[in-house]
């Protein structure tokens, strides 16, 4: 089980930042995220590494993300993490 801190799953429910694009997340979780974002109103300016997983791991971690917290559920597979590795 994935415990966050409360601030944490703040951010994560319901995101509309998440929840409007999910190559965009799948290519943050990939190659980290650096600068400003604003998620459900508030601003954000801050740097996300990249996180070192493979495929499958990445399509592990945000589809649980997705189906938590009341996002969108929307099902992320290694082929969708494989045809965003070479963007930015």
């Amino acid at each position: 089980m994935c415990s966050l801190s409360s601030s944490k799953r703040t951010r994560y429910s319901k995101s509309d930042y998440l929840n409007a694009d999910v190559n965009r997340a799948i290519r943050a979780v990939i190659h980290g995220l650096n600068g400003p974002i604003t998620v459900n109103g508030k601003k954000y300016n801050s740097a996300m590494t990249s996180q070192g997983l493979n495929d499958q791991q990445v399509a592990d971690v945000l589809t649980y993300v997705y189906s938590s917290w009341g996002n969108n559920k929307t099902k992320v597979t290694p082929a969708m993490v494989k045809a965003q590795r070479g963007k930015k």
